[in-house]
């Protein structure tokens, strides 16, 4: 097979063909990732466990006892476990995608591959400690004795939103911290403020009626805002989807499209600048 690099090609071309041709590749970075993530560590998955558990755990003693957010007739613990659960897969791949192409600098100078395959491998490996956290849900439902809802059979789309608002924010931090390596140190940042910005440890219905309209509207602009009360819509069967919902859903697919193309035009001079 024969590759053909067009380096005075005019326009922005996606070129997601490509990765079906590197399909290979895409898998070996995303073994290796894994295989980095968990080696020499006594506890191995155990660490999927256990960081959504003490998060859980802060969120319940801060919001769940002394600010006692009303969650209605939903325990406080798995109202607060299928936020984190969307957030924890979000944060895992906005951060990991963000720094990777630095990372990988020393692979991009030396071979052509499609540079896309760097951050969406970072998706593969996100979604395995994303069923850890849903498995730790489960029995959370379980020992609180919830059901689930009959809105389940909407889930997977907030997951396929999930992803790819994640990828999104991933793929545009990625490919601003080639031009601006300042972005290495929003991204810890970023996380920490979105963890806060989005209705993780406290209901939605908080800000819309605490706020004023610009600020709600400014607020769903966020698109895990839209994403988080989607899961607990469709697993829970709390809450509802409004007008500053789709706001957020449009955002996820805005976000998505435009980091794809912004990506695509960085990368004809990435093995340059990196």
């Amino acid at each position: 097979m024969r590759t053909v690099v067009e380096s005075d090609k005019k326009g922005i071309n996606l070129g997601l063909n490509e990765l079906i041709v590197y399909k290979d590749l895409f898998l070996i970075l995303a073994y290796r990732d894994f295989k980095v993530r968990y080696a020499q560590t006594y506890l191995g998955f155990f660490w999927a466990f256990i960081q959504p558990a003490m998060t859980l755990l802060i969120f319940t003693l801060v919001f769940g006892k002394a600010a006692k957010v009303d969650t209605g007739e939903i325990p406080y613990p798995v109202f607060a476990v299928v936020g984190m659960s969307a957030w924890a897969y979000f944060s895992y791949v906005m951060s990991q995608s963000g720094t990777s192409i630095i990372g990988a600098q020393n692979m991009i100078k030396k071979i052509y591959f499609p540079r896309l395959v760097i951050p969406m491998s970072k998706v593969l490996v996100g979604l395995i400690d994303f069923v850890i956290v849903l498995v730790f849900l489960v029995v959370m439902m379980m020992i609180y004795e919830v059901p689930f809802s009959g809105k389940i059979v909407f889930l997977p789309a907030f997951l396929v939103m999930n992803v790819i608002s994640a990828l999104g924010v991933g793929l545009w931090l990625s490919a601003l911290t080639v031009r601006y390596r300042d972005f290495q140190h929003i991204i810890p940042f970023a996380v920490q403020f979105g963890l806060y910005a989005t209705p993780i440890a406290y209901p939605s219905s908080l800000v819309i009626k605490s706020l004023p309209e610009w600020l709600v509207t400014l607020y769903y602009l966020n698109p895990m805002a839209g994403v988080v009360e989607g899961y607990r819509w469709s697993i829970l069967g709390i809450g509802e989807l409004n007008i500053y919902s789709f706001i957020s859903f449009f955002m996820v697919f805005l976000f998505f499209v435009s980091s794809l193309i912004y990506f695509r035009k960085v990368e004809q001079v990435m093995a340059d600048i990196v």
